[in-house]
C-alpha cells in the first residue's frame, strides 16, 4: 500500500513540476525544456529528493515508449507537406547522409576528446544523431523564423528520430554481440524502416477512412479512436520487428494529415495538448533520474566533445546536406546553430545504460551522463540564443513581406497598390467577378475564388507573405477567414475588419487576429468616400518631441471620422495598422483624410482624385505643442492613459 502511494505521489509531483515549468517558460518566453530540465534535476534525488523515478522500475520504460510514440505521431501530423516538397532533397540528405556524418564525427570527437573506447564512442554518436520534435517544435513556437527554415528543422526532427533510434539499437547489438558485419547492419536498418513504413502508411489510411465514414462518432470519441489507433500501430510494429514502431507512428501521422479529415484541426489541438503533457512528464522524470556526480566525473574532455558536435560536426553536416537547397547562407547558418537534442536521446540513453550494466560492460552510466550533458548544453546554449541569432541573421518571420487581401473594394485595392508600389507581392481574393475585374484593370494580381479554399491561398503565396487581411463587407466572415488563415498558414500578421462585439463566436485564439485599422471602422463609408473622390492620401512621421500630443491629435481626427490610418512603416517594414497597436516615435503613418470639398470646386482648382498620391497635409501636420512646463503638467495628469494607443501586431 505504501509503495503504491509513493508511486501516486511521484506521478502527482511530476505533473505539477512539468506544468509549472511550462507555465514559467510561457511567461518568460523561453523554450520550456530549459525549465523542465532544471525542475527535474532540482526535484531529483541529488538535490531536493522529491522525485524518485526508480520507483517506477520497468514502468518508466513503458511510459517513455508510449509517450514518444504519441510525440512523434503529433510531429508527423503537424508536418506541412507543401513545405516539405520544396526542401525534399535537403531533408532526405539530413536524414541519410547527415545521420552518417554525425555518427562518424560524433564518434571521433567522443574517442579523441572524451577518451571513450571506439565502441562506446560510436554508441554515444548514434544516440545524438537525432534532434527531435520535442525540442524543435516548442523552440520554433517561441522563435518565429523564416518558413523554409522552420519546415526544414521540423521535418528533420520528426523524420530522423526513428532512423536514429533504430541505428542506436543496431550499434548496441554490435557492442553486445560482437557482430560488426556492415551488410547485416544495413539490412536490419532497412527492414525495420520498411516494416514501420508499411504499418504506418496503412494505419494512417485506415484512421483517415474511419474518421471520414464514422459520422456516428462524436468529436471527442474520434480523438480517442486516433489515440488508440496510433498506439495499436506502434505495438504491432514493435511486435513484428523491434524498434520499427517509431517509424510507424511518424508515417501514420503524415498520412492522416494528407487525408484531410474534417476534424483535423480539433484532432491536432487534442494531440498537441497530450504531447505537452507527455513532454512535461518525461523530461522531468528523466532529468530527475540523472546522477549529477556522473556528469561531473566526465571531465573537460566530454565538454569539448559536445562543443565539437555543436560547432564542427553540425555545420559540416548542414552545409553538405543543403548544398543545392536554395537556402541562403543566413538560413543555413541558423540551421547549423539550432540542433538541440531531445526526449528520444534521453530515453534510449537511459535504457542503454541499464542494458550495458546488466551485461557487465563498463560505460553505461558515462554514456547516459554524456548524452544528458549534450541535451543540457544544446538546449541551454542554442535554445536560449536562437531568437537573438535569428534576429541578427534577419530571418525572423517578421521580416516577411507582401500581403494577401480578401475582398476587392476601393479601400482594399488602394492598400494593395501601396504594397505593390513598395515592390512587395500582393494578391486580392474575391468571389465577385466585377470587383475582381476592376482590380485587374488597376494592375493587381487577382483570384476569383473563395478564401476558404486552401489551394487558392497557397497559389496566392500566403505561405511566404507577411500579412493576411480580411476586409469583406461581412465582419463575421472576416473573422472566420482570418482564423482559418492563422491556423493553416500562420502568417506573421493576421488582421480583419470586424465589429467590437461580433455576433459570431470569437476564434479559439483571438490574440492571433488583430482588428484592422481602427475600432468600428465604417468600411462602407470610406469606400464611398474613395469612389466619390472625397479623400486625400497622406503620410506623417511621429516625432519624439511632443509624441503624445501628436498621437492625441491623430486620434482626435480618427474619432471625428476624418482620418483612417491604413499602413505603418517601422524599421523599413510596411504593415497594416491594427486597432490595438502602440505607435512609436519614428513611425511613418500612411492614412486617408476625409476631404468633403465639393467636386465642382475640385474640378475648378484642377484637383484630380483619379490617382491618389502620398502628400503631407496641414490639418494633420500642424500639431500645437505646448511649452515644456505645460507638457509636464499634462504628463502628470496622465494624458497618455486617456489616449487610446495602438499595440504591435502579434506574430506567430
Amino acid at each position: 500500500m505504501e509503495i503504491s502511494f509513493n508511486i501516486t505521489l511521484l506521478m502527482v509531483m511530476t505533473v505539477i513540476c512539468g506544468i509549472s515549468a511550462q507555465v514559467l517558460a510561457a511567461y518568460l518566453k523561453v523554450p520550456a525544456i530549459v525549465f523542465l530540465l532544471l525542475f527535474g534535476i532540482l526535484a531529483g534525488p541529488d538535490c531536493l529528493g522529491v522525485l524518485h523515478p526508480n520507483l517506477l522500475g520497468s514502468g518508466l520504460e513503458v511510459m517513455v515508449s508510449l509517450c514518444v510514440a504519441l510525440i512523434l505521431f503529433e510531429g508527423g501530423l503537424n508536418l506541412e507537406l507543401r513545405d516539405l516538397g520544396k526542401l525534399s532533397g535537403s531533408i532526405r540528405n539530413l536524414v541519410t547522409v547527415g545521420t552518417l556524418i554525425t555518427l562518424i564525427g560524433g564518434g571521433m570527437a567522443a574517442h579523441w576528446l572524451g577518451e571513450f573506447p571506439w565502441p562506446i564512442a560510436f554508441l554515444y554518436a548514434s544516440l545524438v544523431v537525432v534532434t527531435g520534435p520535442t525540442v524543435i517544435g516548442p523552440l520554433l513556437k517561441q522563435v518565429s523564423v523564416d518558413k523554409k527554415v522552420a519546415a526544414l528543422l521540423e521535418a528533420e526532427g520528426v523524420l530522423i528520430d526513428p532512423v536514429g533510434a533504430i541505428l542506436a539499437v543496431l550499434v548496441l547489438n554490435i557492442i553486445l554481440n560482437g557482430n560488426a558485419d556492415l551488410v547485416v547492419l544495413f539490412r536490419d536498418l532497412i527492414v525495420r524502416l520498411l516494416v514501420g513504413a508499411v504499418i504506418g502508411v496503412a494505419g494512417g489510411w485506415l484512421l483517415g477512412f474511419i474518421l471520414k465514414r464514422s459520422q456516428f462518432l462524436s468529436e471527442d470519441l474520434k480523438n480517442l479512436v486516433v489515440l488508440a489507433g496510433l498506439w495499436g500501430f506502434f505495438g504491432l510494429a514493435e511486435e513484428i520487428r523491434s524498434e520499427s514502431g517509431l517509424m510507424a507512428t511518424v508515417l501514420s501521422g503524415i498520412v492522416l494529415r494528407a487525408a484531410a479529415v474534417p476534424e483535423e484541426r480539433l484532432l491536432r489541438r487534442f494531440k498537441g495538448q497530450l504531447t505537452v503533457l507527455a513532454i512535461s512528464m518525461l523530461f522531468v522524470l528523466l532529468a530527475a533520474d540523472l546522477s549529477l556526480a556522473s556528469v561531473v566525473a566526465l571531465g573537460w574532455g566530454s565538454l569539448f566533445t559536445v562543443l565539437a558536435l555543436m560547432w564542427v560536426v553540425r555545420p559540416i553536416n548542414v552545409w553538405l546536406c543543403t548544398w543545392n537547397s536554395g537556402l541562403n547562407w543566413r538560413q543555413k547558418l541558423f540551421v547549423c546553430w539550432v540542433a538541440p537534442r531531445g526526449i528520444v536521446s534521453a530515453s534510449i540513453a537511459s535504457l542503454f545504460a541499464i542494458l550495458l550494466t546488466q551485461r557487465g560492460i563498463n560505460g553505461g552510466d558515462s554514456i547516459k551522463a554524456l548524452v544528458f550533458l549534450t541535451i543540457i548544453m544544446t538546449v541551454f546554449v542554442q535554445g536560449l540564443t536562437a531568437g537573438r541569432i535569428a534576429q541578427l541573421l534577419g530571418i525572423t518571420s517578421k521580416s516577411a513581406t507582401g500581403a494577401a487581401i480578401v475582398g476587392s473594394n476601393p479601400l482594399s485595392r488602394l492598400i494593395a497598390r501601396l504594397f505593390q508600389e513598395r515592390g512587395e507581392a500582393v494578391a486580392i481574393i474575391d468571389t465577385n467577378p466585377e470587383a475582381c475585374a476592376q482590380a485587374e484593370r488597376e494592375g493587381l494580381r487577382v483570384f476569383l475564388s473563395s478564401a476558404l479554399d486552401h489551394s487558392v491561398l497557397e497559389e496566392a503565396g500566403l505561405e511566404s507573405m507577411g500579412t493576411f487581411l480580411a476586409m469583406t463587407n461581412n465582419g463575421e466572415v472576416n473573422l472566420v477567414l482570418a482564423q482559418r488563415a492563422a491556423e493553416e498558414f500562420a502568417p506573421p500578421r493576421v488582421l480583419a475588419i470586424f465589429p467590437k462585439e461580433p455576433q459570431a463566436n470569437m476564434p479559439a485564439n483571438p490574440t492571433k487576429i488583430n482588428q484592422a485599422f481602427v475600432s468600428d471602422l465604417s468600411l462602407k463609408d470610406w469606400n464611398e468616400y474613395l469612389s466619390d473622390g472625397e479623400v486625400k492620401l497622406g503620410e506623417t512621421e511621429l516625432k519624439t518631441e511632443g509624441l503624445q500630443f501628436q498621437i492625441a491629435h491623430l486620434q482626435a481626427l480618427v474619432k471625428a471620422g476624418e482620418l483612417a490610418p491604413l499602413l505603418l512603416e517601422r524599421q523599413g517594414y510596411l504593415q497594416v495598422v491594427s486597432a490595438t497597436q502602440i505607435w512609436q516615435a519614428g513611425d511613418r503613418i500612411i492614412y486617408l483624410l476625409y476631404d468633403p470639398t465639393p467636386k465642382l470646386l475640385k474640378r475648378l482648382s484642377g484637383s484630380s482624385q483619379s490617382r491618389l498620391t502620398l502628400e503631407k497635409h496641414q490639418v494633420v501636420e500642424e500639431v500645437p505643442i505646448p511649452s515644456p512646463v505645460l507638457e509636464e503638467v499634462l504628463e502628470s495628469a496622465e494624458i497618455a492613459k486617456d489616449t487610446k494607443l495602438l499595440q504591435p501586431p502579434v506574430s506567430r
